[in-house]
This record gives structure tokens, sequence and C-alpha cells, in this order.
């Protein structure tokens, strides 16, 4: 038996390539804006979780150009040694201020945030309630904890509070994770029954903001903002390669419990720092967003636009309520064939099958930006109504 079998083994992506219908892993030949280029022809991207359409905007570029001319290309070592610049401190307290908490920790990527922060809090001796539909990172987070993790059914707060009835007795650290807005289904969390139930029971309620971060919230402050519980949810975790136009992550709350997460997460500890340029971007993605609210405005104009257009013309898009709209086609096959007919006509979306999602509930994940145009955002519609008949999905 060779460790290496299952690789040869594992056929189905690469007769996908030969077949022409392969949809991942496509080279993009330009910056990420609303119309990109792949393979030397211009499309229109609604694949993209540039929210609020910044990564090539000239103030967040000319930032990142800058930091890298003044700092260099990297920080060579971790935040924990030598790899902390001023910078990150100024972007931790930007940050703080920008969600309402007292600290931030920055991290090196948003899957590394949860990773870090998850394991670092939950202890052997702790309890962890999670949504069955939470973001893979969350789940990695909890697989390296040593604490018991418990999970509830999507969305189903009965369910939340009957497992958190039957933990009730047990005098443990308890925390309740969930994302602010799910990634795949585009819903947002019912955060008020989370946190009447997590202080009913003693919990601590922990919220992934990658998809509202930029997006919920007259300013874009995310969970705490939109459901006006600064003082509630007790930790906050976001993402800056969405609304932020960069790479990185970072979670934040009380400053005792960031110096806590700050001495014990391992993926900050032994991680490389983000490099400057990624930091003053993120500055610049800020001020952009905190100086110019049309944005957050137009973006949900657009969302609007597109979950009525796609539900007259007979679609399923789920209970989605966010800029991520998708379109549930079925089985795997089927999604690759719709796929495949939007890409040949120019329009670039992610297929997304199973386990990402339930087992033949394939989808189409689209998701908008603030700079889309009402005529990139018609020939969208233009096109799926034309494909979606010939196909049989409407």
């Amino acid at each position: 038996m060779d460790i290496f079998d299952k690789c040869h083994h594992f056929t189905r992506a690469r007769e996908a390539v030969k077949e022409g219908w392969y949809p991942y892993f496509r080279p993009i030949q330009s910056g990420p804006g609303t119309r990109v280029k792949v393979d030397g022809r211009e499309m229109i991207m609604i694949g993209s979780n540039n929210y609020m359409g910044l990564t090539g905007h000239p103030k967040v570029v000319e930032a990142s150009v800058a930091a890298t001319k003044k700092y260099g290309t990297g920080c060579t070592g971790s935040r924990f040694l030598n790899g902390t610049l001023d910078i990150h401190l100024e972007l931790e307290e930007r940050l703080a201020r920008f969600v309402g908490k007292e600290a931030a920790l920055c991290f090196s990527t948003g899957f590394q945030a949860n990773l870090g922060a998850i394991s670092a809090l939950v202890g052997k001796d702790d309890i962890v309630f999670v949504d069955r539909e939470n973001h893979a990172s969350i789940v990695d987070g909890y697989r390296l904890s040593f604490g018991k993790v418990v999970k509830y059914r999507h969305n189903d707060f009965a369910d939340l509070e009957r497992v958190l009835q039957l933990h009730a007795d047990e005098d443990v650290g308890k925390m309740i994770v969930t994302d602010g807005v799910f990634s795949m289904e585009g819903t947002i969390a019912h955060i008020p029954q989370i946190v009447e139930l997590a202080r009913k029971y003693g919990a601590r309620v922990y919220v992934d903001d990658a998809h509202a971060l930029g997006v919920l919230g007259k300013r874009g402050g995310g969970s705490i903002e939109y459901w006006n519980m600064p003082d509630d949810i007790d930790l906050v975790m976001g993402t800056f390669s969405k609304s932020l136009a960069s790479l990185g992550g970072f979670v934040a709350g009380d400053a005792v419990v960031i110096d806590y997460i700050k001495h014990h997460a391992r993926s900050l500890i032994f991680s490389a720092s983000m490099p400057p340029g990624a930091v003053a971007a993120v500055i610049a993605a800020l001020e952009i967003i905190e100086s110019e609210p049309e944005r957050i405005e137009r973006l949900w104009k657009n969302t609007q636009k597109m979950k009525e257009g796609f539900d007259s013309l007979g679609f399923n898009t789920g209970e989605s309520n966010t800029p991520i709209i998708p379109i549930v086609v079925g089985e795997d096959d089927d999604c690759f064939t719709f796929w495949k007919a939007l890409f040949d006509n120019g329009i670039f979306v992610n297929p997304a099958i199973p386990p990402a999602v339930p087992p033949h509930q394939a989808i189409l994940r689209t998701s908008y930006m603030a700079t889309h145009s009402d005529d990139e955002l018609e020939y969208v519609l233009e096109m799926f109504k034309k494909i979606g008949k010939q196909l049989g999905v409407i």
C-alpha cells in the first residue's frame, strides 16, 4: 500500500480538463474588477467577493505601493518575533474602532484567524457549539482545539437550545460560533436569537463576519452594526480579502481576550506576518468605505436588482438576502453544463457542488459588487434567462 495510491485513483479533475468543462483554477490575466480577462478575452465577473470593488482603486493601489517602497516586500518573521510593524498596530487600532471593540489582532489570512482564535480559546474542558453550515476555517479551528464540539442544525435555534440544555449543568467554558453571513447561501445569521440563548445558558458568542464586513450596516460595520449589538457579540472575526481589497484577517473583542489569543494562537505565532503592502491596502480601503457610504448603497441597489431579476425569471435563489445570490441547479453535471454555457458567453461565475452544498443541491454562486454597471447586470440576467430555458432550469 502506497500513500500516493489515492492520488493515482483521483482522475475526475484530469478527465474534466481533457473534456473542456473543468471550472476551477482558471487563470485570470487582469485585476479582479467587474470585468476580467480570461484566455485573452474579456468576461463579466460575478464570482468575486470584491463587494466594494476596491481592489483596483487608485488610493488602495497607491497606498500598497508606497508601503512596499518604505518597508519592503515582506516582514521576514512572525508577529510574535520580528514581524510586527508600526502599521500593523495602526491597522489593529482602526479595525477595533470600526467594529466597536476594545482591541483587534491581525493574522496573515482569514482562515488563520479562525484557526488560531478558536483553537486557542477552546480548551480541553470547554464546549464549542457550532452551526453545521459554518465555514471550513471554523471547522478546522475547532478540530484543532482540545474541547468538545457540539453541532446544531443550520439556523435552527430550537436545536441550538436543545444542545445547550443538554450541557446546561456542566460548569465549563462555552462558546457559540457562527458565520455572520453564510458564504454559499447568502443568508444573514439571526444573531439576536443566538445571543439570547448564549446569555441564557452562559455561553460566549463568536461571529465570523468575513462576508458581512463592508456589506452589513449603513457604514459597513458588519453584524455588530447591523444588529446594533456591540456588547453582545463577544468576538468578531473578519477578512481582508473581500470588501477590504487585500489579504489577511483579524479578530476583535475585549483587550484581555485579544491579548490571550495573541500569546496562544499557533497560526499567529508560527506564521509570517502580513506584508506591508497588504496592511496599507486595508487601511486605505477602510478609509474609502468610511468616507464613501454611497458604495454600500450602490451594492445593495445592485443586489436588489439581481435578486428580483432572478426570482422573476423563475430561478431558485433560496433564502438569500445579501450580495451572495446562489442559483440552485441541482445535479452536479447540470451545474457544470450551465457554468460552461455562461463561460462561453463571457460570464465568470463559480459552480459549487457537494460537500460545499447539500447533495443534489449544486449551485452557481453569484456575487455582486458596488461597481457593477446596469448594462453588465442586464447582460447577466439576459444570459441566465437564455441558458436557463435552454437547459430546462427555468
